[in-house]
């Protein structure tokens, strides 16, 4: 490896590491890299980081090796999810992060969180490996290794200096944008909900075969554990805005169909996972929006889709092609099966009543769940 430049000998280590799939966002310092990565692996173009957590965790869920390669900067933003998610599930991830703000750095705005990185990363726990020059480059396998090996998050903050020099050829041209039309028709109508979300939920438990399903944090998944426990359910206990997420990556990863029971508070506060779910275009996915115009798990405080944001229109919006509302148990069902049957993801907006049903808490560890779920995609004969 002595003759290649930084830029190739970390794409032989990517790929002597077994990694099935790159998440990205760029950094000016690694422009070399990333054009090689697109070039070399299944390349996932984040929109942002947090969002990539969900995702990668999806990947690893369906039996795959994921690996992340971003800005420091975006380590910020993903602090919550690695801990409250790949941390809490012992879900590994290694993540390549352009280290700023330490070295030859020029915005004043990277150094604040740049300088201060290695002391959070310590104080939250998180392995952390530096990398000062293209002669450690060779400690990237030694990161992925041990992430894979400890089911763990670590850290490889890789300073600018090691891709000083490089030889590696310049990245292309950007693409120009390219004449294109784009439509939308759609009117909705929003009746007074029925259900509630425990019965929306037992509606859809019967129709289920050997699909996975990935349930929101807090009460939507004790109110599935309780309406329908499998073992191919997967139950979040946190990291709330990332359950279609974790669908798109298990969709992504797996030939099942994926079923994401998510709801309107979580939708919103990360609508642009639509956005990356547009853009997969996975065939196997649906979300289920279970939309009661509340934060149920916190007291049911209204959200902005009890008034005046509609997700079905939302949905179309970012991209998805297929979308329905439904308000009964009979409704979700057929829009249900007629999204199965499209050949793209969907979604659906299930208007229930803002009630939570009186059901304990689930019986097993965040490690359990992941063990007993992951064992379940493994085996192709579990239906239920």
């Amino acid at each position: 490896m002595n003759d290649l430049t930084p830029e190739e000998k970390t794409i032989t280590i990517l790929k002597d590491q077994g990694v099935d799939l790159v998440a990205t966002l760029p950094c000016d310092r690694m422009k070399k890299l990333l054009p090689l990565i697109d070039n070399e692996f299944n390349t996932l173009k984040l929109t942002r980081e947090e969002n990539g957590i969900g995702i990668c965790t999806g990947y690893y869920l369906g039996n795959k090796r994921p690996v992340m390669v971003i800005q420091s900067t975006g380590l910020g933003n993903m602090l919550n999810a690695l801990l409250s998610l790949n941390v809490t599930y012992q879900v590994p991830l290694p993540i390549i992060a352009s280290w700023r703000g330490v070295y030859n750095e020029k915005i004043p705005a990277q150094f604040p969180l740049g300088r201060a990185l290695p002391d959070i990363l310590k104080a939250s726990g998180i392995d952390y490996t530096v990398i000062r020059s293209s002669a450690e480059i060779g400690l990237l396998a030694d990161v992925i290794r041990d992430a894979f090996t400890n089911n763990r998050p670590h850290v490889a903050l890789v300073l600018p200096s090691v891709w000083e020099n490089s030889k590696c050829a310049p990245p292309p041209e950007p693409k120009e944008a390219v004449s294109r039309t784009c439509s939308l028709e759609l009117t909705t109508k929003t009746q007074p909900p029925t259900i509630s979300r425990y019965q929306a939920i037992e509606s859809l438990v019967p129709v289920l075969d050997d699909e996975i399903v990935v349930s929101n944090i807090g009460i939507p998944s004790k109110e599935l554990y309780h309406a329908g426990d499998r073992p191919l359910n997967f139950y979040m206990l946190g990291s709330m805005g990332l359950a279609s997420a974790i669908g798109l990556g298990l969709a992504m990863a797996q030939h099942r169909h994926v079923v994401v029971i998510d709801g309107d508070g979580s939708l919103l506060m990360n609508p642009n996972v639509l956005t990356q779910i547009a853009a997969q275009q996975p065939s196997n996915l649906t979300v289920v929006a279970v939309n009661n115009g509340a934060y149920g798990s916190t007291g049911n405080q209204e959200t902005l889709a009890c008034e005046c944001i509609d997700l079905e229109l939302m949905a179309r919006g970012h991209g998805l092609q297929y979308t329905a509302k439904a308000h009964t148990g009979e409704e979700l069902v057929a829009a249900y099966n007629g999204c199965k049957g499209e050949t793209g993801p969907g979604l659906i907006d299930m208007v229930v009543r803002p009630v939570n049903e009186p059901v304990g808490e689930i019986p097993l560890s965040p490690v359990e769940i992941k063990e007993r779920f992951m064992g379940a995609v493994q085996s192709p004969f579990v239906t239920g």
